[in-house]
This record gives structure tokens, C-alpha cells and sequence, in this order.
């Protein structure tokens, strides 16, 4: 069985007099460690996808059934708790929070799990490490670079080994060659057996993933 399944996902939103069908009816089924790429021109349907996906946006009608779950069949104090357990979500600005150093940024998923601060000190500390920041730890977001600060956005999306990690536009905001570092790393936790679910409108992104889904007009192509 799918470790994801999406099934006839429709989404409308209700603007001035009109409404807009975001999504149209989308079918996708997504295996345990693959790494898919979603693509499509802005106003596709992409990030709303990706929203429902995971978890944040209540889809109008259809299914994600997630590791054979039925994630908006859950109640909502639930579909957190599974969120906070089994996504780790990866956005275009890094979210990171200016006064907290990188290691505690990292920690920040942990906050709500029970684990002694020592355990969830080590835990972001090799989060860290598999980005490649092990030397890094006690920087602020400003002392680090937008490829570091990525990194540091990616390990806090790690640190509680979700199934699924999900990316919205995850290189929009660097330079083409820390573009494929970064894009690197997310193969590299993918062979590592990552299931990695990434929205972007780079073409060249598309070829470190397994599998490229193309939305028009909030259907698949």
C-alpha cells in the first residue's frame, strides 16, 4: 500500500463574488522513500496541495490517507499530534527564529515531546551534523549564510525523523549553486530512505527526484 494517497482532492475558496476551484479533483499515490517533485506555474495549485498534504488546510472534498490514516477524519487536537509526529515541513523563508542559536532553533519540534533537554540537545546536534553543520551550533540565523540558514531549517525538519518531509520551495530564495547543495542534501536524506514531497517551480530541481507531478489549473496533468 501507498505510504501516501491522495484521492479526488478538491479545494475551493470563496473570493469577493467568486469562487476559485484551487484544486480540482487531484489523484496522486506517493511510495514509502520516494522523493517527488510537484510542479506548475504559480496559481497551479502547488502550495495549496502541499498545504493539505500536510495536515494545515482542510480539504472542500476527497481523501490523504497518510500510512493508512485518514488525516481530516481525525480530530483536531489529533491531526496536530500526527503532524508534530510523523511531517517535517521545510518553507521558502527559513522560519527561523533571530535570537534562538542554531541548535536551539532545531529544537524547537522537541518542545512538545517528552525527552530530557539532554536527549533533545543530542538529537538537534546530530540533526545538525547530517546537514553539515556540526560546527555551527551556537550561531545565530544572522551569522550564517542563506544556504546555512536552509541547512539549519532542514535539520529542524529532521530532528524528529518524520516519515514524510514536505518543501515548499525550498531554494527559492538562493543563489543557484548553494540551490544545488541544498537540493543535494535532500537527495542524500532521500537515499538515506527520507520519503521527501517538494513544491517547486525550478525545473532543474525536478532532476535530483524520482518522480515529477505537474499541476495546471488545480488538476495533474
Amino acid at each position: 500500500m501507498a505510504l501516501i494517497e491522495i484521492t479526488n482532492l478538491k479545494k475551493h475558496y470563496a473570493s469577493d463574488d467568486e469562487v476559485v476551484e484551487a484544486l480540482r479533483g487531484v489523484n496522486i499515490s506517493i511510495e514509502s522513500g520516494e522523493f517527488i517533485t510537484i510542479m506548475g506555474q504559480s496559481g497551479s495549485g502547488k502550495s495549496t496541495l502541499l498545504s493539505v498534504l500536510g495536515g494545515m488546510n482542510h480539504p472542500t472534498a476527497g481523501e490523504v490517507e497518510m500510512a493508512g490514516i485518514k488525516l481530516y477524519q481525525l480530530p483536531g487536537e489529533k491531526l496536530a499530534d500526527f503532524r508534530a509526529q510523523n511531517l517535517g515541513f521545510v518553507f521558502q523563508s527559513f522560519h527561523l527564529i533571530s535570537y534562538l542559536t542554531a541548535i536551539e532553533n532545531v529544537m524547537l519540534p522537541l518542545a512538545i515531546v517528552k525527552m530530557s533537554t539532554p536527549a533533545k540537545k543530542s538529537a538537534a546536534r546530530k540533526a545538525l551534523e547530517r546537514v553539515g553543520l556540526g560546527s555551527k551550533l551556537d550561531r545565530l540565523p544572522n551569522q550564517l549564510s542563506g544556504g546555512e540558514q536552509e541547512r539549519v531549517a532542514i535539520a529542524r525538519a529532521i530532528v524528529n525523523n518524520p516519515h514524510i518531509l514536505l518543501a515548499d520551495e525550498p531554494t527559492g530564495n538562493l543563489d543557484s549553486k548553494t540551490s544545488e547543495e541544498v537540493m543535494a542534501l535532500f537527495r542524500e536524506l532521500n537515499d538515506a530512505g527520507q520519503t521527501v514531497v517538494m513544491v517547486t517551480h525550478n525545473p532543474e530541481n525536478g532532476a535530483y527526484s524520482d518522480r515529477t507531478i505537474t499541476l495546471k489549473d488545480g488538476m495533474v496533468l
